[in-house]
């Protein structure tokens, strides 16, 4: 994995395929290449690095991209899976006659022995990768028609595979297959893209057709031939997407992390918009398709997700249990399809993930239906796989997010989470006056995040004096526990320090022999159930001389005595708390991250859409 960019029109390539995958930048990647189909011929240029670093060295072969003779190309960013990130392990890949090209994200589980059995017949590889396989495999399997050579290459092949492939003899077709990972195609004026990710192709084209797994396509600039890798042809519906490629810009904003963090008033608003029903006192939610009677038969919830998808899952455990009564439990999504999990009669299986397209995700949601769950997804982008498959949930509308670093995706799930247990406690036991308080609250989140930013220079301050700390805890009791995990989680994302999320009454159980002066804990001390208690681990961190930066609901005449430092929350429930505190402690992180020289918006070694378990 990480970005795949195809063209294939009446322009030269080049620029668009480079365009292409700075748009793909924000997925995280360790090197870059590109393959043009040109003079019979195909040139490829790759390198270790930034596409910028690309971009210069496919300047040295085409002095002007706008006058090459290769209308037709791939490109591919990878974040390193198989071999260390180098040029001879950048894609594309070549077969030894130099005809083929591919780029592929994905793993090929039984690469090994396709390897050992393409070397017995006569094949060199030069990589260290697994995708180098497909690129001998497809040669071998041709004999003039490249749909077909592809379609038998890909059925001797064990994986997951978002992949495209040029060939010198075909210099205006493109062939693109997917299984596990996402492969989008751009429909535009005589001319066809593909992607991995829609914001590659936005600019060019709003018009898109979904491959669903095990889907191949052979592109040509005027048409597009789908079929399934047995060769029968298939039917998908081209759809018109939505997307502002400015929301993909920076506009001023130092870091795209920054301004995410900034657009989160807003994109909360997107969430919850039209959503709340003042005059019956809930929420509406028309995506999940469940009448009353259904979603009063739900006995169990069951959230499946990743990172900090999981932790928002974490904290809607909370709202579920709580607010409307329901049993849930929250599954590492990895696990679920492995452990054998019990799924009864009456089981929503949420699969919770931003981009929709998260492997480990996608395969509980083919789990739960396998087990006759209730199947439904809770995703950012529209027309993911996920909601595809699902199809029922809610969408974000939050917008595009382009660091790596999750933000605005987790406080307006958190937000949908909130209305998705007003909606289910409102056909159980929760009140019209409780429902009316809870949509009040909800309806007053945009305005708490933005008194947070509001803030944003005396959390930096804070920042800046613990910038040089290498460990920190934070704790938290409640609904604040999995909003600790996630304070701890964007810390080591961004600035590479050591961040553990602890529940409060978890410190006398261990961690607590690590604290000492050089180790800051950031406890979560909100004027909610709870806050007492913390204080009195508070009491035991500054026991051990550890300083503490607690985050405290506003007026709070009693916190500033026992900590070093404090980070004002506006007042607010239980229920809603952990969306504004989550925002101070990204600003936090972010601000540390900052005064440590990081690279914020691409860490090292994380991609944004986990594609591959």
């Amino acid at each position: 994995m990480c970005g795949i960019v195809g063209y294939t029109g009446k322009r030269c390539c080049v620029s668009t395929l480079l365009e292409g995958l700075r748009r793909l930048e924000y997925r995280g990647y360790d090197s870059a290449g590109l393959a043009v189909v040109e003079n019979q011929g195909l040139t490829t240029v790759k390198n270790t690095g930034k596409v910028e670093a690309l971009k210069d060295r496919s300047a040295e072969r085409w002095p002007d991209f706008e006058r090459c003779e290769g209308y037709t190309g791939i490109a591919h960013t990878r974040w390193a899976t198989h071999g260390a990130p180098s040029e001879i392990n950048a894609h594309p890949h070549l077969d030894d006659s130099g005809k083929f090209a591919v780029v592929h994200n994905g793993i090929i589980d039984n690469y090994l022995e396709l390897r050992e059995h393409l070397r017995g017949q006569g094949c060199e590889f030069k990589s260290d990768t697994d995708t180098e396989v497909l690129s001998h495999l497809i040669a071998k399997c041709y004999q003039g028609d490249l749909l077909h050579a592809v379609a038998a290459a890909l059925n001797k092949v064990k994986g997951t595979f978002g992949l495209a492939v040029v060939c010198s003899e075909h210099p205006d077709k493109i062939v693109i297959a997917r299984r596990g990972s996402p492969i989008v195609i751009g429909v535009g004026n005589d001319e066809t893209l593909v992607a991995s990710d829609i914001s590659a192709i936005a600019s060019y084209t709003k018009r898109v057709i979904f491959l669903d797994d095990d889907d191949m396509a052979l592109i040509t600039p005027g048409s597009i031939e789908i079929r399934n890798i047995e060769n029968v042809p298939v039917s998908r519906e081209i759809a018109q997407i939505d997307w502002d490629v400015s929301a993909a810009e920076k506009n001023g904003y130092e870091h795209f992390m920054l301004k995410e963090i900034f657009e989160q008033p807003q994109a909360v608003e997107n969430t919850i918009r039209g959503r709340l029903d003042k005059s019956a006192a809930t929420a509406v939610l028309n995506g999940l398709n469940l009448e009353p009677r259904e979603m009063a038969m739900i006995n169990r919830i069951v959230i499946a997700a990743c990172g900090t998808s999981m932790n928002a899952g974490l904290v809607g455990e909370y709202f579920f249990e709580d607010i409307a009564g329901i049993p849930t439990d929250v599954e590492q999504a990895a696990e679920f399809r492995y452990r054998n999990p019990i799924i009864e009669p009456n089981t929503m299986v949420l699969a919770v993930s931003q981009s929709g397209e998260t492997a480990d995700t996608l395969a509980a949601v083919r789990e739960a239906k396998n087990k006759g769950a209730i199947v439904a997804g809770l995703n950012n982008v529209v027309g993911s796989t996920i909601a595809r498959e699902t199809g029922r949930g809610i969408y974000l509308h939050a917008g595009p997010e382009i660091g790596v670093a999750s933000t605005k995706a987790f406080t307006c799930q958190v937000s949908a989470l909130l209305m998705m247990a007003v909606l289910f406690g409102r056909g159980r036991r929760m009140n019209r006056t409780d429902g009316e308080n809870l949509i009040n609250e909800i309806q007053q989140v945009p305005n708490l995040i933005q008194q947070v930013l509001d803030r944003a220079p005396e959390i930096e301050k804070i920042a800046i004096k613990y910038a040089k700390a290498e460990d920190f805890f934070f704790i938290g009791r409640g609904c604040m526990y999995p909003t600790a995990l996630e304070g701890a989680l964007k810390l080591k994302e961004i600035s590479y320090i050591h961040a553990e999320g602890y529940h409060a009454a978890e410190l006398k159980h261990g961690p607590i022999a690590l604290l000492e002066e050089k180790v800051p804990v950031v406890a979560l001390a909100n004027n909610i159930p709870g806050r007492d208690k913390v204080l009195a681990n508070i009491q035991e961190c500054a026991a051990r001389k550890s300083p503490v930066i607690a985050t405290a609901t506003d007026g709070d005449a009693d916190i500033a005595s026992l900590v070093q430092d404090v980070i004002w929350i506006p007042e607010c429930s239980r229920f809603v708390a952990p969306v504004p505190t989550v925002v101070a402690l990204q600003l936090l992180s972010y601000y540390i991250a900052r005064e440590r020289g990081c690279e914020i918006d691409q860490p090292r070694n994380l991609a944004k859409s986990v594609t591959v378990e």
